[in-house]
């Protein structure tokens, strides 16, 4: 990938979450989505001999598959946590259809080239191998957006990216069918996070090393007059009743299998054994026809 189409400056985000790791890395939105990959994979009725945790910044997903996984390898993408090995998420460090089972949660979104990384994915997958991630969507953090644009649209007489634009959900199932998973399946649901004020969610994003790392950002630190009224905006446009301050996280979580010929497949075109109008016990109207009453 270019120059030109990069989004986020991954060595700086790197060099942030090692330090957010060794600072003490807030577990609470990681904790959410461990418990709702426990249930997800509780439907999943099989073992895996060999799979893989992706970039996932703390040790939660070790917990969930004991029992379940013959061998599990934690692939991290900064030092500073238990792992077998550090890697990136752009560059997979593992062969061709060596995984039956490969899982990420809450990292995914902060690559340049997601659609790569499914490709690679996907290719690490034995036949019949499964992959489940969970990331951030789009409407996370929007709350914090707005505030940041228009405090700094207001105090400086311009804006830059603050926030980072992830991606949209209906996007992500276009993105699992062209790296060639079979059965894919996009959901998403929303996590909110209250604060007493919007300091608190700033010094929550930067414990986690999600400060800004996006390449167009403005380099400057942002003046203290801006954050103070972006803070201001914050409490005038979103606070809760109570005065708390709703930070908006939006959990989408992706599910696709490699390709294997037990696989349930769709039906052939033409192919059906009865008809619609028949089950649904009304008149037939073919293409061209007008309904009659």
């Amino acid at each position: 990938m270019s120059d030109q189409g990069l989004v986020f400056d991954r060595a700086l985000g790197r060099l942030r979450l090692k330090r957010a790791l060794a600072g003490g890395y807030p577990d609470f939105l990681l904790q959410r989505a461990a418990g709702d990959l426990a249930e997800r994979l509780g439907a999943v009725l099989r073992q895996f001999a060999v799979a893989a945790d992706l970039g996932t910044p703390l040790p939660v997903v070790a917990p969930i598959l004991a029992g379940r996984a013959g061998r599990l390898w934690r692939m991290a993408e900064a030092e500073g946590a238990p792992a077998d090995l550090v890697g990136d998420l752009e560059g997979l460090p593992f062969a061709a259809e060596t995984l039956d089972l490969a899982v990420s949660l809450l990292a995914l979104h902060g690559i340049n080239d997601l659609p790569g990384a499914l490709v690679q994915i996907r290719r690490a997958l034995r036949p019949d191998g499964l992959f489940m991630g969970c990331l951030l969507g789009g409407r996370s953090l929007q709350e914090l957006r707005q505030a940041l644009l228009e405090a700094e649209s207001e105090t400086m007489g311009g804006v830059s990216p603050r926030v980072a634009p992830f991606a949209d959900l209906r996007d992500l199932g276009g993105l699992l069918q062209r790296a060639g998973f079979a059965l894919p399946v996009v959901d998403s649901e929303i996590v909110t996070v209250r604060y007493p004020d919007a300091f608190g969610l700033l010094g929550d994003l930067r414990a986690m090393g999600w400060a800004n790392a996006l390449v167009a950002r403005r380099k400057a630190p942002l003046r203290r007059e801006t954050l103070l009224r972006a803070a201001a905006l914050y409490a005038e446009r979103f606070a809760d009743p109570d005065g708390r301050l709703p930070a908006t996280f939006e959990f989408v979580w992706l599910s696709g299998w490699a390709p294997h010929e037990s696989q349930q497949k769709p039906l052939r075109p033409g192919s059906a054994k009865a008809r619609l109008a028949d089950a649904l016990g009304v008149p037939e109207i073919r293409a061209g026809e007008k309904p009659v009453g």
